[in-house]
């Protein structure tokens, strides 16, 4: 009897401490779970999910990162938690403008063409720094137009908590927004002195820490900026001030490129002092509709006329099928906006950041 009540004692402290540990691991991981249980499923391949969590962007911008590599090594300790997942690189051709709306608001329109995949709105309200919505393409962690997010809460979609850093365009609770657009050819000067950090990660830079145009410029002055995989990128920048700028790096530095007029366009060929280099010349095509388009308006572009607008520049893959993922206006005036994917502008939904 002695010996089965040391057994019985024993099992019950065993689970005592399992109990224990399966509680403090679940409110060590509890901001986590709520993030990847906010995942909601909006039909034809776009998803919404909030942020919770603390994605340690400040940790992040202490050491950076030199390459992917190094990148993902910082995701699966920090993020992730020491559980490794796939990264790939991500971009195509894309167009975007900054204009304004019949109401005078000014509005940064952008298109995202890309390998079919599903694609996320993550919401982010970091406690230092703004909040903010950013649009990623879930290509980039793993998921293709056949593996999608699974429904409700699982451990598949964990990798969805990497998501804050790999935006590719975005807006915060400043009026700042930002997207990233394909270009043939960078060249930056590598200074020991400053933290590098990659493309996406200055988008989720600039949303998280930038308060204008201005401030977004000068921030990223202050990082090496390394391309994922060698896709070169440049960076659109605008405020609800109007203030827009492409930036670029070319001829060994960061250069700012700003519009001749009220408003500004940009495609997939480097700017910087009208050199236009391409790769395909349907930039400078579809930059010139869309130029076409906002003369013709008097730079007054309603949200019908931007979605129209947008689902026309999209690209088609050579078999016909189409390579647009999707478009998002950001009315940087009264920090709200319209999403919709591929070209189904019936399923646009309008988001906010009140």
């Amino acid at each position: 009897m002695k010996a089965l009540k040391i057994i019985r004692n024993t099992v019950l402290v065993i689970l005592l401490l399992a109990v224990i540990a399966a509680l403090a691991l679940f409110l060590y991981l509890r901001k986590d779970i709520k993030t990847v249980r906010s995942l909601k499923n909006e039909g034809s391949g776009a998803y919404t999910m909030t942020c919770y969590n603390d994605y340690k962007l400040d940790k992040f911008l202490e050491t950076g990162a030199e390459n992917d590599k190094e990148f993902a090594q910082f995701l699966n300790k920090e993020i992730l938690h020491g559980a490794a997942s796939a990264f790939r690189v991500l971009g195509e051709g894309c167009t975007a403008f900054v204009s304004r709306n019949e109401n005078g608001d000014v509005i940064l329109g952008r298109n995202f063409d890309f390998e079919e995949a599903p694609f996320v709105q993550v919401y982010t309200d970091p406690e230092n720094g703004y909040a903010s919505v950013s649009t990623a393409t879930l290509f980039g962690i793993g998921y293709n137009k056949d593996r999608v997010p699974d429904n409700g809460f699982s451990i598949n979609n964990c990798a969805l908590l990497t998501a804050p850093y790999f935006p590719c365009d975005g807006m915060n609770e400043k009026g700042v927004s930002a997207a990233l657009l394909v270009v043939p050819v960078v060249s930056t000067v590598h200074d020991d002195n400053k933290v590098s950090i990659n493309q996406t990660t200055a988008i989720r830079l600039i949303l998280d820490k930038a308060a204008s145009t201005g401030e977004a410029v000068e921030l990223l002055r202050k990082y090496n900026v390394y391309f994922s995989g060698g896709l070169k990128t440049h960076i659109f920048i605008a405020d609800a001030s109007g203030d827009s700028v492409i930036v670029e790096y070319y001829d060994g530095d960061l250069q700012v490129v700003r519009p001749d007029g009220d408003h500004q366009i940009a495609a997939n060929h480097i700017a910087y002092q009208d050199l236009n280099i391409f790769e395909s010349p349907d930039s400078l095509e579809r930059q010139k509709a869309v130029e076409q388009v906002i003369t013709q308006r008097d730079n007054k572009l309603d949200m019908d006329t931007c979605e129209e607008l947008l689902n026309a520049v999209g690209l088609y893959n050579r078999d016909k099928s189409d390579r647009l993922q999707w478009s998002v206006v950001y009315d940087l005036s009264s920090r709200s906006g319209r999403i919709w994917p591929h070209r189904k502008s019936e399923a646009a939904r309008d988001f906010d950041l009140k």
